[in-house]
């Protein structure tokens, strides 16, 4: 009986990414992604996944966000920056994102668009309108 290998995830280091990919057009375009901004990364990691979580592994409020997620049966793509290999320069580009004053981590972008962090996702859940996001996004069928 064999075992197969378990995935550590989806890997965001588009050197793996590239290595894993294989020969071909894909590959090509995986090693073009080595060469991408960090805001770069960002923005297309929002934009195809439907619930994004950047996050550190160890922040309570970020254990809290993704609680909350898990909780109405969402399954976001969690990003930890501590363990990525852009982290910093991830963490940089949403400070720019965050407005005065709110902390940057975690940030949460539903449908590709960012909605902010632990503040803004539980003021949406509270008024009523975060389960119709993750609905408009595609992270809910209910």
């Amino acid at each position: 009986m064999q075992v197969a290998k378990k995935s550590a995830g989806i890997p965001m280091d588009p050197i793996t990414m590239a290595a894993e990919s294989g020969a071909g057009k894909l590959a090509e375009n995986n090693i073009m992604g080595a060469m991408m901004s960090p805001y770069e990364m960002v923005r297309q990691l929002g934009a195809c996944n439907a619930v994004v979580v950047f996050s550190m592994s160890g922040c309570c409020m970020c254990t809290v966000a993704k609680r909350l997620l898990f909780s109405l049966g969402v399954g976001p793509s969690i990003i930890e920056l501590d363990e990525h290999l852009a982290g910093a320069d991830i963490q940089a580009v949403l400070y720019e994102l965050a407005v005065d004053g709110q902390q940057p981590i975690p940030a949460v972008f539903v449908g590709g668009k960012f909605l902010g962090g632990v503040q803004a996702l539980m003021g949406c859940h509270i008024n009523g309108t975060l389960v119709p996001l993750l609905k408009d996004s595609g992270a809910l069928w209910l």
